[in-house]
């Protein structure tokens, strides 16, 4: 009876790993404040109606659009996933100096009744509200920019993650999250090379020039020395590069996810050794319990996925990702809220 058990803890032990390792991954490529905090109020989306309970009072919790009444799912569990651009280990970073930008950015959102999860990807040059700091960390107030560089003004930790859910959720209407998920570049040459190389099909001739061996249409096995290549290459002079990049990392990251998989199938001890690999550049606040959660939730149907809406542009000095808010809103209205009969 007791190795039964051992068996049966061991077996939860690797699902948890097992979802560790999906979402650190994932978080690096698309390219989550605390732990089991209870969930905030939910301030009313503006969309140019006041909403009333039914007692006339305002109600922050719903939303009226053309005479129908939304509430928000408070079922709804909602975790912020990034990759970042530095490449240190995280232990080592003190300061905005070392904290890196977050340039894969997604929420990751679980129904705790139905178990179903939805995945919503905010482009790295998406334009919002940001709050912008001084090097010593005074606060200088508000203002519009990137999304991504949020992620700068803290100290490359819990800071950088907290500020990074404040954007977020102002962006997306205020809706409350409850926990993020950090990891730098670095991961990418560990997590290929600890599966054996994962093999891809080039979908388009953005990297032609700089590797021939990446032409479009083109089978090629990434291993740690040009795996970072492939994930993290975009030309800048190239308007929304960042964009055509994306394509790159959701090949990628499909198939180190099955190549992933096929390993653990074949060596129990596989999933927690790659864990403990990667472990050293991840920023995190969840706990177990919160991914074996969402390993369980990821077996319930067909995830669905969503990019924020918008349109690509050239800015002064930079590429900007301008927000279609009607757009937004509605979306926002379909992932996050409920039509009140």
């Amino acid at each position: 009876m007791r190795n039964s058990g051992r068996k049966r803890r061991k077996q939860k032990n690797l699902r948890t790993a097992a979802v560790i390792l999906i979402l650190t991954a994932a978080a690096i490529l698309a390219g989550g404040y605390y732990l089991w905090n209870q969930v905030r109020e939910t301030n009313r989306m503006n969309s140019g109606g006041e909403t009333r309970n039914t007692s006339g009072e305002p109600d922050e919790n719903t939303v009226e659009v053309d005479g129908t009444v939304y509430r928000y799912n408070d079922h709804l569990s909602n975790y912020l996933f990034m990759g970042i651009d530095t490449t240190d280990e995280v232990a080592n970073y003190e300061s905005q100096r070392d904290a890196g930008q977050a340039d894969a950015i997604f929420l990751v959102s679980m129904d705790r009744v139905t178990e179903e999860l939805k995945v919503l990807v905010i482009p790295r040059d998406t334009m919002t509200e940001i709050e912008v700091f001084n090097p010593s960390g005074k606060s200088l107030g508000t203002t519009e920019d990137h999304i991504n560089i949020q992620y700068a003004y803290g100290d490359g930790k819990d800071k950088s993650c907290e500020l990074m859910e404040t954007a977020v959720s102002g962006l997306l209407g205020d809706i409350p999250i409850q926990g993020y998920c950090a990891m730098n570049m670095e991961g990418i040459p560990i997590i290929t090379d600890f599966v054996g190389g994962v093999e891809v099909t080039v979908p388009d001739s953005s990297l032609e020039e700089v590797n021939p061996d990446f032409t479009e249409g083109a089978v090629v096995t990434l291993t740690g020395d040009n795996a970072e290549q492939f994930v993290r290459y975009r030309d800048t002079e190239i308007s929304q590069s960042a964009l055509t990049r994306q394509e790159r990392q959701k090949v990628y990251l499909q198939a180190l996810l099955q190549k992933a998989q096929e390993r653990a199938e074949l060596d129990s001890s596989f999933i927690v050794d790659f864990y403990n690999e990667i472990q050293p550049y991840t920023v995190t606040n969840l706990g177990n319990d919160i991914f074996a959660k969402l390993l369980t939730a990821s077996g319930v149907g067909e995830t669905e996925t969503a990019t924020v809406p918008g349109e690509g542009t050239e800015g002064e000095n930079f590429d900007e990702y301008h927000v279609n808010q009607q757009e937004l809103d509605s979306l926002l209205l379909k992932m996050f809220y409920q039509e009140q009969s």
